[in-house]
C-alpha cells in the first residue's frame, strides 16, 4: 500500500476522533453549563489539552481574558518550584568575631504556626552576638495592586513584609482572665468598644485601624472563637516583636561596610514545597505572595512584585498562548487577566519540568483542601487550583480520566450572578462528565 495513502488514512482517522471528542465535549459543556440557570449571566471561558498528543481536545473561548482570582497561584507555584530549591532560604547571614549580619530574604514561616521546627529561631536565640538585621532588600508596599482597601482586617489579607513574623497576624482568643492576644505585645494596644457592629450585627469582630496597631473588640456577644487579624507591618515593629520573643536587643542595617556576596552565606528553613503544598491546599494569599518576592530575591536581589512579574514574563512564561496581565501573586487583585489556555500552558510546564509525582504532593485532589467537598470519587484522579472572588469562579489541573488518559483542563467563569457553589456544582458536573466518557 502507498505509504503517502497510509500517512493521509492515519491523518483523516485522527482529524475525526478529535472532531469527535469536541463534539463529545460540546454536548456534556451544553448539559453542565450553557443551559445550566447558574451560568447564564455568566463570561465562560474552556480549554482541555491532551498533553499527550499536544493536541486540544477542546476550546470554548479559550484565548479570552479572565479574572482568575487564586488560579493566579498557578503562576506563583510554577515559578517558585523552579527557583526556590529545595529548601527556602530563611535568610542571608555572615558574621563576625561579635556580630551576627542577618538579611531578609522574606521567607514567611518564621515563627509561623504551620511550623513547629523553626530552624532560623534556634540560630538567633542561641547566638551570643550582636544581631545586626538588613532588610534593604524590600522594595514593595504591604499591599499589592489592586487589593480591595477595605479588606485589610480580614486574615486573608496579611501584609506583605520584607521579614514575616507570626504569619503577619496577631490572635485573639478567649481566656479565664478575658481576651488572650498573640503575640503579647499587642495586649496593651486593645481596647473594649462593645456598641454594635456597623453592620447591624452583635457578633464579636476584632477591628484594627488602618494605619496602626490599635485594636478594638466591636460586638456585644461574647468571643466565640479564635480570630486572626492582620497587624500593620514596618521595621519597628519587627524589631519590637523579635527582640520581644528573643529577649535580645536586635539592631536594624549594616553598618556603613556592607558585606560582599561572597561573605554571605544562605540559611535554609523548611522544605519548599512543605510551604507550596499549604499554599495550594489552603489557597493561602500570604505565602503565595512572599512566595513570589522570594523568587524576587533569589533572582533580582531585591523584593520587587512589578519587577519580578515583568522579569518572568519576558523569561520563563514568554511563550504563553496570550501575554497575561499579572499583577500579584494570589490573585486577590481584579487587575489580573489570564486566559485558560494560558492555565493549560503554565500547568504543561509544570508537568515537563518537575513531573506529575511532585504536582501530585503540591495541588490538592478531590476531597483535601479547597477541593475538601468536591471530586470526592475523583480522588487521586483530579489535582487541581480552585479560584473565588464575588461573581468569579475558576477551576484549572489534571486530570485522569476513566481510560487513564491525562490531561489538563481550565474552566473560568466570570460575572456569574449565582452563589459561587451552584457555579462550583455545574463545573464538578462538567469535569466528571469528562472523566467519566474518555
Amino acid at each position: 500500500m502507498n505509504k503517502k495513502y497510509i500517512v493521509w488514512v492515519l491523518a483523516v482517522n485522527f482529524f475525526v476522533a478529535s472532531c469527535s471528542i469536541s463534539k463529545q465535549i460540546s454536548r456534556i459543556a451544553k448539559n453542565d453549563i450553557f443551559q445550566n440557570q447558574s451560568f447564564t449571566s455568566a463570561h465562560i471561558g474552556i480549554s482541555i489539552y491532551e498533553p499527550e498528543t499536544q493536541k486540544y481536545w477542546y476550546n470554548y473561548q479559550g484565548n479570552k481574558f479572565f479574572v482568575p482570582a487564586s488560579n493566579t497561584k498557578l503562576p506563583t507555584c510554577y515559578v517558585a518550584m523552579k527557583y526556590l530549591g529545595d529548601s527556602i532560604t530563611g535568610m542571608k547571614f555572615h558574621e563576625s568575631k561579635d556580630t551576627l549580619y542577618i538579611t531578609a530574604t522574606g521567607d514567611p514561616t518564621f515563627l509561623h504556626p504551620d511550623f513547629q521546627h523553626q530552624e532560623i529561631y534556634g540560630l538567633l536565640n542561641n547566638t551570643g552576638k550582636i544581631i545586626m538585621l538588613n532588610t534593604s532588600m524590600w522594595q514593595d508596599q504591604r499591599w499589592g495592586n489592586g487589593w480591595a482597601w477595605n479588606d485589610y482586617n480580614d486574615d486573608y489579607m496579611a501584609e506583605r513584609s520584607p521579614m514575616p513574623i507570626y504569619g503577619n497576624l496577631s490572635n485573639f482568643r478567649n481566656s479565664p482572665e478575658g481576651v488572650r492576644v498573640f503575640p503579647p505585645y499587642f495586649a496593651n494596644k486593645l481596647t473594649t468598644d462593645r456598641t454594635q457592629n456597623y453592620d447591624d450585627t452583635d457578633a464579636v469582630r476584632i477591628q484594627r485601624e488602618l494605619t496602626s496597631n490599635t485594636f478594638s473588640i466591636k460586638g456585644t456577644d461574647s468571643l466565640a472563637s479564635s480570630i486572626d487579624v492582620p497587624f500593620y507591618t514596618n521595621d519597628s515593629l519587627l524589631l519590637w516583636l523579635l527582640e520581644d520573643t528573643l529577649h535580645k536587643t536586635i539592631y536594624k542595617n549594616y553598618p556603613v561596610v556592607q558585606p560582599t556576596t561572597d561573605d554571605e552565606k544562605e540559611f535554609y528553613s523548611q522544605p519548599t514545597d512543605s510551604l507550596l503544598k499549604i499554599m495550594m491546599h489552603r489557597s493561602d494569599n500570604f505565602f503565595a505572595e512572599q512566595s513570589l518576592l522570594m523568587v524576587s530575591a533569589k533572582l533580582l536581589t531585591v523584593m520587587n512584585d512589578v519587577k519580578i512579574i515583568d522579569t518572568l514574563l519576558k523569561t520563563d512564561l514568554k511563550d504563553l498562548p496570550q501575554p497575561p496581565g499579572w499583577v500579584d501573586g494570589s490573585g486577590l487583585s481584579r487587575y489580573n487577566l489570564f486566559t485558560p489556555k494560558d492555565f493549560v500552558a503554565i500547568l504543561n510546564k509544570m508537568k515537563n519540568e518537575f513531573g506529575m509525582e511532585r504536582i501530585k504532593n503540591i495541588l490538592p485532589t478531590g476531597g483535601t483542601g479547597t477541593l475538601g467537598s468536591y471530586y470526592k470519587d475523583e480522588k487521586g484522579f483530579i489535582f487541581a487550583k480552585t479560584g473565588t472572588l464575588s461573581g468569579v469562579v475558576a477551576l484549572s489541573g489534571f486530570l485522569y480520566t476513566r481510560k487513564n488518559k491525562l490531561v489538563i483542563f481550565s474552566v473560568l467563569v466570570n460575572n456569574h450572578h449565582d452563589s459561587a457553589t451552584q457555579i462550583r456544582k455545574g463545573i464538578e458536573s462538567f469535569i466528571k462528565e469528562i472523566r467519566n466518557k474518555r
